[in-house]
């Protein structure tokens, strides 16, 4: 494709997309593993996965086969029928998360609200009945008028005023003014064990065993947000697997979300509760038409044999770990640097000062990486990447922090 039907697909898409995304003028026709090529030709190493939805890169063989596969035999019937490909699916998480039944929706908004509902549904029989949720400031959790309210962002819920009742936030890892903010109407308190779009903040774990205690105490719905953290992003299956109480056992909720890698880049959502929890959402409650497509089902599932086959979760954490050490050692990027944190190949990389279009010098030397809270580099690139493509995105890295 030469420059001038590049221009001409940017020339078409200012005529007929609507403008609520900030796109850079690139056209991208092509990806394989963790490298994509844009109309011109130009090479680059993805670092941020399409917002980590391609946690296994582009266009993984395997996954072709599954797609195909489906494709070959049935590609949607809706959830009047059983599929195979959602027991499938829904088995894998039995075995990587924990004992739960699975909702299979399009996106991590999606299985958020399925998952205030069902807390909702779960606080009706409480008196005063239970509907308000609690969720952190910084953090991030759609952007549906509900999701809106649940998220610790202004700048999000700017403009969609008056906010929908039921949601108050509170400071992540402040207990006391968490207790301020329970009453006997919270039916559910939503977390990210590591918050994504607020910068890369892990939970402390010393919080997460004070947050089970007083769900448990208060019969509140305690909702972990994975749509960033799931799937072996975090050298872990879940992100929630390192938050451990003082006997080593893992602090578990009673709802689990997933988006993003779930789908690999299809639009996969799952809302994963505990069989009693889930026992709730009877026919009439709650529904998604196209969500478990058989075809999108078959991936996902894919996606858990591909990480465990090739032992991915541990590949994560190692590549993780080095990554961050490699930048932490880096003395012409020091001077800029304000912290670094994350887990697995979830990494934050926190600047002194909000940078200059350093996405976008970035991308002049190859590497396509994220800025978000302003002053906060996101890496996320596919849990497959090689040692090899991981050193040298690295290298890109620095060169670009360095250069602004």
């Amino acid at each position: 494709m030469q420059m001038s039907q590049s221009s001409e697909i940017l020339d078409r898409a200012a005529n007929v997309l609507i403008g609520n995304y900030a796109r850079l003028p690139i056209v991208m026709t092509r990806g394989e593993g963790s490298r994509v090529w844009d109309a011109e030709g130009n090479q680059y190493l993805d670092l941020f996965a399409g917002f980590g939805g391609c946690v296994l890169g582009h266009a993984h063989p395997a996954l072709i086969a599954a797609a195909t596969a489906q494709a070959g035999k049935l590609w949607h019937v809706g959830n009047t029928f059983h599929t195979e490909p959602q027991v499938q699916l829904a088995e894998r998480l039995n075995k990587t998360a924990f004992t739960g039944k699975a909702f299979f929706c399009h996106s991590g908004l999606e299985a958020n609200e399925a998952a205030v509902k069902l807390a909702r549904l779960r606080g009706q029989s409480s008196n005063p009945k239970k509907w308000k949720t609690i969720s952190f400031n910084k953090s991030f959790h759609g952007r549906s008028m509900a999701m809106i309210a649940a998220t610790g962002n202004p700048a999000v819920k700017a403009g969609f005023e008056p906010a929908v009742p039921g949601f108050n936030q509170v400071d992540l890892g402040d207990l006391e003014g968490l207790s301020g903010a329970l009453d006997d109407e919270v039916a559910a308190i939503i977390v990210e064990p590591i918050q994504g779009e607020g910068g890369i903040y892990p939970v402390d774990p010393h919080f997460a065993v004070e947050l089970r205690r007083i769900c448990d105490a208060k019969q509140i719905t305690l909702i972990y947000d994975e749509v960033w953290t799931g799937c072996g992003r975090t050298g872990k299956w879940f992100g929630h697997q390192y938050l451990k109480d003082a006997n080593g056992n893992v602090v578990l909720p009673d709802i689990l979300t997933l988006g993003k890698a779930v789908g690999g880049g299809l639009p996969v959502g799952v809302m994963f509760a505990r069989p009693e929890i889930a026992a709730l959402l009877v026919p009439g409650k709650h529904g998604c038409t196209l969500g478990g497509n058989p075809i999108c089902m078959n991936v996902s599932k894919t996606i858990f044999d591909v990480i465990e086959k090739e032992d991915l979760v541990t590949h994560a954490a190692t590549l993780g770990e080095h990554g961050m050490a490699r930048l932490r050692q880096d003395k012409k990027i020091a001077p800029k640097i304000a912290g670094i944190r994350g887990r697995g190949l979830f990494i934050g990389i926190e600047l002194k000062a909000p940078p200059e279009k350093l996405v976008e010098k970035a991308l002049e030397r190859g590497v396509i990486l994220n800025v978000t809270s302003s002053k906060v580099i996101r890496l996320a690139p596919p849990i497959n990447i090689s040692l090899d493509d991981w050193n040298k995105g690295l290298d890109l890295v620095a060169e670009s922090i360095a250069a602004v």
